[in-house]
């Protein structure tokens, strides 16, 4: 396909001028030699027939401005990637790591950026990191995930349906379009942390109101939650934080502003965070105190029964002795024994009361 015959095509540089891996430059000479097109389609086998599985590759464009986003990346989207881009292999190599630190490397004429951003799985009730890779050129912008950041699949299908939508997105220049698409899934974090604040107000509730063990179980599964929200949003915080003072190139629009808006909302997603683990700590402590305090309840009941009976079991084992006693054959002894025991008892209470134990 000639470069030359599309002007929204970004021209290839002479690659002789930096490494490329070779695995890279195998499969590019592969399929220059196969002359495949650049819609490369990956193919899948079924148990008799084989279908072409589209590639997972969609775009956007509005004047000179492109928005592609790639799904779940694999060789076909990659060689895709190396045929009409001029990324640093290692970049590409990043891509389809299974979880990159997240960084910002500014590269020649494009920004390589990685941000994670958290996502929980309800069936097995732990958070995890979703990544999202983006490209930033002076005149698109490529971002590639997993598939799981649903307001990231929500923005672009907006764009792609909705001209005002898009307009609004793609409408001024590549750095305003990453803005918005970085403070979407920035936002998207709010309501986690929402759902975050609304269980440990049920948990504070539910330590003083019940003693049911399931208590124990939920403070365990928020607290990994806060952890895995804390991990995810922590690294972010910088790198959001360096993109206030970055300007690509051919891009002349100031974004400080905005991306400073944006570590406003991650600041406070962070400030929420650690005042969410200071809580959980306290309902962790105060459970255990309470748990505690019921236990040497128990303990302190049981003791006072051993204390009271321990007489009475001295007494009765004695006169329950196959010898000679005194009194054994007076009809009224048994009388006796019995006064004598609860004579102990009640005087063994009035003892535990006036020592104020209990």
């Amino acid at each position: 396909m000639e470069h030359s015959e599309n002007k929204d095509i970004i021209k290839q540089p002479d690659r002789r001028k930096k490494p490329v891996l070779p695995v890279l430059r195998q499969l590019s000479q592969g399929l220059a030699n196969a002359n495949i097109l650049p819609d490369v389609r990956k193919t899948k086998t079924n148990t008799q027939k084989t279908q072409d599985e589209p590639l997972r590759v969609e775009t956007i464009e509005l004047s000179k401005i492109r928005w592609v986003n790639i799904e779940r990346p694999g060789s076909a989207e990659l060689a895709w990637l190396h045929q009409n881009f001029d990324f640093n292999p290692l970049h590409l190599e990043d891509i389809t790591s299974r979880l990159q630190r997240p960084k910002i490397d500014d590269y020649e004429d494009y920004l390589f950026i990685v941000l994670h951003f958290p996502v929980h799985i309800k069936t097995e009730q732990v958070t995890i990191a979703s990544e999202i890779d983006i490209f930033l050129g002076p005149d698109y912008v490529v971002t590639v995930t997993d598939a799981k950041l649903r307001p990231l699949n929500r923005l672009f299908e907006q764009c792609k349906n909705n001209p005002g939508k898009r307009n609004g997105v793609l409408g001024r220049t590549p750095s305003f379009a990453v803005y918005r698409i970085i403070d979407v899934l920035v936002d998207y974090c709010f309501p986690g942390i929402n759902k975050l604040s609304a269980k440990l107000e049920e948990l504070d509730d539910e330590i003083f109101s019940s003693t049911s063990s399931d208590i124990i179980y939920d403070i365990s599964v928020l607290r990994r939650d806060i952890i895995a929200f804390r991990r995810i949003i922590k690294p972010q915080i910088s790198v959001i934080a360096s993109l206030e003072h970055r300007r690509r190139t051919n891009d002349h629009e100031d974004m400080e502003a905005f991306y400073s808006d944006i570590s406003d909302h991650i600041s406070k997603i962070w400030d929420s965070l650690e005042e969410f683990k200071e809580i959980i700590e306290s309902l962790s402590a105060t459970y255990d105190s309470l748990a505690t305090h019921r236990l040497n309840q128990i303990i302190k009941t049981l003791t006072m029964i051993s204390v009271i009976l321990l007489p009475l079991t001295l007494i009765s084992g004695i006169y329950g002795m196959n010898v000679s006693l005194p009194l054994a054959e007076e009809p009224w002894a048994f009388s006796l024994i019995l006064f004598l025991l609860i004579t102990t008892a009640v005087a063994i209470l009035l003892f535990f009361r006036t020592r104020k134990w209990l």
